[in-house]
Order: structure tokens, then C-alpha cells, then sequence
């Protein structure tokens, strides 16, 4: 049984080791280095971006929406269509009344303006003539006792309004300079904004062979790919190889062990075969020359202890009689018939056998380097075409048609834009010097009045008699009039100043700003017929015929391109240029025709085969080892010699004759003898013949599947070697080129995507567009706005300040008659007594 079930597990592991060998390389994954890295291009178009800019958040902010509301509430109209086509299609034919009835809510404001200019001065004038007649600005006629409560009300009103007024000049201070602060390069914005739009059209179709920009820059990033597959290309004969060796040294070094195990079993089995040969001989001898002997002793023994003399002699007899030999070795069969068939085995060198077919196999790296030297060379060779086949999409690239028209008229509108930007650059200026004058001049109003009302209110706490003179009152009374001789003298500049910025940045809040925020500008141009020829943008951008502005912008803020903008796929069929069969055709065909023999290893000579199959012939399976184990179970000698000696020399002790006792020990000497000297030797070859029989009865049962199993193994290996080579070759190769066709591929789609989004991307354009109404309504208009406004409150506010600056001075002055007010009627300071009669 046990035969059996190691004959069926031999059977299982040649059925496991045969599918190993049968099974495709194909089902194997790719052994190459990974998958293919992403490769990283450079941002050929990143120079030439136009930034976008933000609006930044602000402290004035609640300011510039209070602004925002208060012209939404003056200019409530929608945008003129009607009236921006008339002007500019024909601008002879544009009537005065559509233009007040569009800007009704200004015209009233410059009424407004017009009556605060003309009735602030002739006030003043006014003023000055009561002044002169000492009627306005005097003093107090009489005393009353609501007069200081009064006081103290215009005392409150002037500094309420004074703290008005300083609130309003620092914030036109702070708007003034923050619009000069964002004018200068706002302006500066303009053209540069232009130029780099210019310059991002101009380089889209640069694809002169000597250019380093536009569509050739793109071009020239093929040489990422290129210095990567290249690079891919020095490793592959070396990385093929070690995947080959990689994949076959399990099976062959599997095939190489069992080799070495069939050639160690043989000089094994053949050197145990010797021992057992030689061994059994030996111990046929010996038993043949101790058997007379053992006989000669067994008589001895049995007489002596037969004699009546031996005292207790019998308990001993009946072993002594049975003193005679046990295993009969001439009995077992002979193996001289085995030794024949294996003389003069092994004939052949086993050891260098295995060696030189290890190295071999060892030795397929550096022979697939050497057998794919030349296919490398060609696939560099194909690489350097490949370039010159890429550069075709630079030169049929057809953007410079439809992007030179856009070019001219950025130029045309940068030539003309010069002369307003200077215009309104100066006028800035001039108003930024008008601007920080008259806050100056607010500025002092303002000392004036907080002069005023500290001299004239300290004046008073030191006046003891409203009547007295008291000079820091007088100066607290003239330091106020001052300050309302200047609020009348510049209120008119101040007026002006404050309409002229007013009807600019609220025309520009209302009329542009507003309007280009919901998009109702692009909605204008969009409209036919609302533009004239010359300005008609669809036409001079190159639209498409079913696009328009609005359109045109929202697909170039998402991030369109102006291939998508303009529809180039119709004229221009980018993806054709872009297919990757059209440049990597030859490079995919060199790979697939090549072909090499990498496994071509020889195992086993025929010398070794035929050492191995005289070996399995040989009938070592054929010997009954079964006999021999038998015959070794039976002992040299049936009863124990050392136990007979020791009953010996027992009994040598209790004789009472001499004689008797004398030949006791002398035969139990004898016994211990024979034991030490001949038995012990012959157990000894017992033993060394038991090793052989153990190692020879468990190879025999298996030898023959054994030597056939690795025959049929190294032949198997010898002929799939190169097959598997074959198709391991092949699915590396595969492997290698799926790899480099993703770096391919990874190119061609990158410059797709360049091409329609990134170098001939309209996204600037967009950006142009957004970073414009940035300058001009969030960094420049809002403040603007916000300076003439503050700037307004500071001079209408002007107007209580001075009536009660005015009100004021008359309490800083001594009182002309000092009289007690009771109610309304009047009495002097001093009270008579009445005189009444005498009463005796």
C-alpha cells in the first residue's frame, strides 16, 4: 500500500509539472518596469497668460454700495439701446431731448448743482453786506435765561455737523488717493492688457522651423517622449532577457535538481550494491569459520556441565545445548548481476553536465542583448524620423488665418487708445490737485470752527457779565466767521468739483458698469444692426455665423479654445493629425517582425541518458530486499554468548571442587572471547549491511517512474525552453511597446489639448474682459465715485455749519443791554420799593 500511494503521488507531480510546462507564457503579466510614469511637459504658453484679477475686499466697501444705491435711485433707466444705436450707426440724427430724458435724474442734480452754485455766493454776498451794516453776526440785544440752553444747542449742532464734515473729507481724502493710486496702472493695465493679448495671438501660429514659440513650442515637447523611449529602448534587450530567466529558471533549475538527484541515486545506489555484495560475502566466510568452532565449544561446555561433579549444573545445560549459529547469509539472493549491468557507470561527468547547462541558461540575458543590438538600433533610427513626421501638424497648423485679423484690430485699437488714456491720465491729475486743495481748504473750515468754539467757549466761562468784552470770546466769534467767509468763497469751486466727477463716475456706474455686469453691453452688441460696419466684432473675431459675442465670452471663460470658438474642426481635422497609428506604424512593426531563439540550452548528453536508462534496466529494482531484512532479524549466534558466560562464572562460584571451578571460568573466558573477537565483528557487518538494505529497498520501488519521470522531464524542458522563450520574448516585447505607445499617446494628447485650450485658447480674451471691468468700475469707478460723494456731503453740509456758525458768533460777543428776561415782559435790574403810609 504504501508502494502505491507514493507511486500515485509521483504520478500527481508529474501531472502538475506538465501543466507548468504546457501553460502559455501569454497568461503571464508584463515583466518590463511598470506600467509607463506620466510624463510631464513643460507649460509652453505660461509667459504669456494674462492674469486675472479680483475685486479686493475693503473697508470702504459699505461706502461704495451706499454710492452704488444712491445713482441706481438717480438713474433708474435701463440701457438706451435705441439711443447708443442712433449715435452710433448716425450721429447727426441724435435729438437733445432723448439724451435729457435718458439722463432726467443728472439734469435735475445739475439743477441742483447750477442753484447751489449760483445761491451759496450771492449769500455770501449777502452776508457781507449785512456784515458791513453790522446787522448778521452781531451781538445779543438782551439777556434771557433760555440763552444758555440755546447755546449750548448751536454749541452741539456746529460740532455735530463739523464731526460730519471731518468724516466726509477723510473719506474724499482717502478715495481721492486710492483712485490715484489705482489710475496709474489702471491705465498702464490698458495697453499692456492689449499687448499681451496681441502677443498671445501673434505666437499661436509661430511655427517657423527656428521659432521657440506658439504651435513649434508644443511641437518641440515630442522631445519628452522621445529621450523617454529611448531611454526605454537602452534596457529593453537586457530586461527581455532577465524576464526570460526570470520566468523559465523555476522549471529549469526544477528539471537540473532532478537531474542531480537521478545521478546521486545512481553512484548511491551503486556504492550501497558494493557494500552489499562485499558484506554478504564477509559474512558468509565468518560463519563458516566460526561454526566448527562454536561446535567444539558447545561439547565442551555440555560435558563440563553434564559431569556430577558440577553442582547445580542442570539450570544451565539446556542453553549450552542450544549454542549454535543463527543467520545464514549464503541463503540471500546475489546482486552480481546488478553490479555487472552497472559496471563501469557512470560514464559520463553529471556534475560538469549540470554546470555547463546551468551556465547556459544563465548566459540568456547577455544573449538577448546581443541578438536584439540591431532591432535597437533601427528603433532609434525609427524614433528620428518619427520627429520629422510630428512636426507636420506645426506646419498644417491653420489658426494664422483666422487669428491675424484679431491681431490687426488689437493693434489698431491700441494706437487709438493712446491719445484718451493721456487726456484722461492729465485730467486726473488736475482733478487730484483740485481735489486735495479744496479738502484743505475744508480741512481749515473745520480748524476754524474747532478754534472758534474753544475760544469763544472758554471766553464765556471766564466772562463774568455778559455785557463785559472779553477778547478770546471776540477771537472765539472772528475765528468762526472766517471759516463762513470760506465756506462761501469756495462752496462754488467745491460744487463744481463735486458735478464734474459726479457726471463722469455715475455715467460710468450707471451707463457701463451696471450694464456690463448682467451682460445687457454684449446683449447690445450682439443685436444686429446695432453696431456699424466697422465696428462689427463677430465679423472682425471671425464668430462663427450662428455665435455671437455673449456666446463667444461664456465659451472662452469656461476655458474654451478658439478651435471651439471658431469652429476650426470644420476646415482643420486636428484628431486625423492626432492619430497615433499615423506616426508609430513602422516602430509597432519592427517590434512585431522580430523574432530570436533565447532557449536553446542543453540539460543531458546522450552519454548521461543512456547511464540513466542502464540504470533503470539494471534490476536493482528486482532484488528481493525483503530476504536480506528477513535474514538480519535472525542473530549471529541463537543463544546470547554473554549471557552463557555470565550463568558461567555464576555457577564457577558456587563449586566446592576446584577442578570443576577451574573449568568453569576457563570456558566462560572462552565464551566472552569468541564474543569480543568474531560475533561482535560479524554484528558489525550485520549493522553496515542493514544501511544499504534500507536506502536500496526505498529507492527500488520508485526508481523506474523515478528516472523515467526525469527523463521525460529534461526532455520536456529541452524542447519547451525555446518555445517558451519564444512567447515570453513576444509578450515582453508587447509589453514594451504598449508601454512606449502610451507615452505616445500620453503626447498626442497633450497637444490636443494644448492646442484647442492652452496655445490657442481665447480664455485671455475672457480674462481681458473681466480684469477691464475690474480696473475700471471696482479699483477706479467705485472709489471715484465714493471721493465725489463724500466730497458732496462735505459741501452741502457746509450750508448748516454756516448758518450756525453764524447763529453761534453772536453769544461769543458781549450783550448790549443786560436785561432780565421773566416770560416776555421786561423790568430794570434795580427794584424800587413803593411807598406806603405810615401806619401811628
Amino acid at each position: 500500500p504504501g508502494s502505491l500511494l507514493a507511486a500515485e503521488a509521483m504520478r500527481a507531480a508529474g501531472l502538475l509539472l506538465a501543466w507548468a510546462l504546457l501553460r502559455p507564457a501569454a497568461t503571464q503579466q508584463c515583466h518590463l518596469a511598470g506600467p509607463g510614469g506620466v510624463l510631464r511637459f513643460t507649460d509652453t504658453h505660461a509667459e504669456i497668460r494674462v492674469p486675472a484679477l479680483h475685486r479686493v475686499p475693503s473697508s470702504l466697501d459699505p461706502l461704495y454700495g451706499l454710492v452704488r444705491r444712491c445713482l441706481d435711485l438717480i438713474q433708474q433707466n435701463p440701457l438706451p439701446t435705441e439711443l447708443l444705436r442712433v449715435a452710433l450707426n448716425d450721429p447727426g440724427s441724435v435729438r437733445t431731448s432723448q439724451v435729457v430724458q435718458y439722463e432726467l435724474g443728472y439734469v435735475v442734480c445739475a439743477a441742483v448743482a447750477l442753484l447751489f452754485t449760483v445761491a451759496v455766493p450771492v449769500a455770501g454776498m449777502c452776508f457781507c453786506y449785512c456784515r458791513s451794516r453790522r446787522r448778521c453776526g452781531g451781538r445779543l440785544r438782551a439777556h434771557r435765561r433760555s440763552l444758555g440752553c440755546h447755546r449750548h444747542c448751536l454749541l452741539a449742532c456746529l460740532s455735530l455737523t463739523s464731526l460730519v464734515i471731518l468724516t466726509s473729507v477723510v473719506c474724499a481724502f482717502v478715495t481721492s488717493q486710492r483712485v490715484k493710486g489705482q489710475m496709474e496702472p489702471g491705465l498702464g493695465a490698458v495697453p499692456a492688457t492689449l499687448r499681451t493679448l496681441r502677443q498671445h495671438i501673434a505666437n499661436i501660429p509661430q511655427v517657423a522651423p527656428l521659432s521657440r514659440q506658439g504651435v513649434q513650442m508644443v511641437v518641440d515637447q515630442f522631445e519628452v517622449p522621445r529621450q523617454q523611449i529611448i531611454s526605454d529602448l537602452g534596457g529593453l534587450s537586457r530586461s527581455v532577457g532577465l524576464s526570460i530567466h526570470a520566468q523559465l529558471k523555476a522549471m529549469t533549475y526544477a528539471a537540473l535538481a532532478d537531474l542531480q538527484d537521478r545521478a546521486g541515486d545512481l553512484q548511491t545506489s551503486l556504492h550501497h550494491l558494493q557494500i552489499l555484495d562485499k558484506t554478504v560475502r564477509a559474512l558468509a566466510s565468518a560463519r563458516a569459520e566460526l561454526e566448527p568452532v562454536l561446535r567444539e565449544r558447545r561439547r565442551r561446555v555440555v560435558a563440563l556441565l553434564d559431569d556430577p561433579r558440577c553442582t547445580s549444573c542442570a539450570s544451565v545445560l539446556g542453553r549450552a545445548q542450544s549454542l549454535e549459529l543463527g543467520a545464514d547469509y549464503s541463503k540471500v539472493p546475489s546482486v552480481e548481476k546488478v553490479l555487472k549491468a552497472l559496471a563501469g557507470l557512470p560514464r559520463s561527468d553529471f556534475a560538469e553536465m549540470i554546470r555547463q547547462g546551468n551556465g547556459t541558461f544563465n548566459s540568456i540575458p547577455e544573449l538577448a542583448v546581443e541578438r536584439m543590438a540591431q532591432v535597437i538600433q533601427d528603433l532609434r533610427d525609427e524614433m528620428a524620423r518619427m520627429t520629422e513626421k510630428v512636426q507636420s501638424i506645426a506646419n498644417s497648423f491653420p489658426l494664422p488665418d483666422y487669428t491675424r485679423p484679431v491681431s490687426e484690430a488689437l493693434v489698431k485699437v491700441e494706437d487709438r487708445s493712446q491719445p484718451y488714456l493721456q487726456e484722461v491720465e492729465r485730467f486726473e491729475q488736475y482733478r487730484w490737485i483740485a481735489g486735495t486743495v479744496l479738502c484743505s481748504i475744508i480741512l481749515l473750515i473745520l480748524a476754524c470752527n474747532v478754534i472758534g468754539m474753544v475760544l469763544g467757549a472758554y471766553g464765556l466761562s471766564k466772562r463774568e457779565d455778559p455785557s463785559d468784552y472779553e477778547c478770546r470770546g471776540e477771537a472765539g466769534a472772528k475765528f468762526l466767521l472766517v471759516g463762513v467767509g470760506l465756506a462761501f468763497l469756495f462752496s462754488w469751486l467745491l460744487i463744481l468739483l463735486v458735478f464734474a466727477t459726479f457726471l463722469v463716475g455715475g455715467n460710468i456706474q450707471t451707463l457701463v458698469c451696471r450694464n456690463w455686469v448682467n451682460q445687457e453691453i454684449y446683449k447690445f452688441i450682439d443685436t444686429p444692426g446695432n453696431l456699424p460696419p466697422s465696428m462689427n466684432l463677430t465679423r472682425q473675431l471671425n464668430l462663427k455665423r450662428d455665435s455671437n459675442l455673449s456666446a463667444a465670452y461664456r465659451e472662452c471663460k469656461s476655458g474654451a479654445g478658439l478651435w471651439e470658438v471658431l469652429q476650426l474642426d470644420r476646415s482643420y481635422d486636428l484628431d486625423e493629425h492626432l492619430k497615433s497609428p499615423k506616426y508609430t506604424a513602422d516602430f509597432q512593426k519592427r517590434l512585431g517582425d522580430f523574432t530570436a531563439r533565447l532557449g536553446d540550452v542543453r540539460l543531458l548528453r546522450s552519454e548521461g541518458r543512456q547511464d540513466l536508462e542502464t540504470f533503470a534496466r539494471s534490476g536493482v529494482d528486482e532484488v528481493d530486499y525483503r530476504h536480506f531484512q528477513e535474514e538480519m532479524k535472525n542473530p549471529v549466534v541463537q543463544t546470547s554468548l554473554p549471557g552463557l558466560a555470565r550463568s558461567l562464572e555464576g555457577l564457577q562460584k558456587m563449586q566446592r571442587n576446584g577442578t570443576v571451578a577451574g573449568r568453569l571460568a576457563a570456558e566462560a573466558q572462552a565464551l566472552w572471547q569468541m564474543q569480543n573477537s568474531t560475533v561482535q565483528s560479524q554484528e558489525a557487518l550485520v549493522a553496515k549491511l542493514g544501511e544499504s538494505i534500507q536506502f536500496l529497498s526505498h529507492l527500488a520501488p520508485h526508481l523506474q517512474e523515478r528516472v523515467k519521470t526525469t527523463l521525460a522531464t529534461i526532455t520536456s524542458v529541452e524542447a519547451r525552453l525555446p518555445m517558451q522563450a519564444q512567447q515570453i520574448l513576444r509578450q515582453e516585447i508587447g509589453c514594451f511597446t504598449r508601454k512606449e505607445l502610451r507615452y505616445f499617446m500620453q503626447y498626442l494628447n497633450w497637444v490636443g489639448q494644448t492646442l484647442r485650450e492652452d496655445v490657442a485658447s481665447c480664455q485671455p480674451l475672457a480674462t481681458a474682459l473681466d480684469n477691464g471691468r475690474v480696473i475700471l468700475c471696482d479699483r477706479i469707478a467705485d472709489p471715484w465715485n465714493a471721493f465725489w460723494f463724500s466730497l458732496g456731503c462735505c459741501t452741502f453740509f457746509l450750508i448748516p455749519n454756516i448758518i450756525f456758525a453764524v447763529r453761534l458768533t453772536k453769544h461769543f460777543r458781549p450783550i448790549r443791554n443786560r436785561l432780565i428776561s421773566t416770560g416776555s415782559e421786561e423790568t430794570c435790574p434795580f427794584h424800587i420799593p413803593r411807598v406806603t403810609a405810615l401806619k401811628l
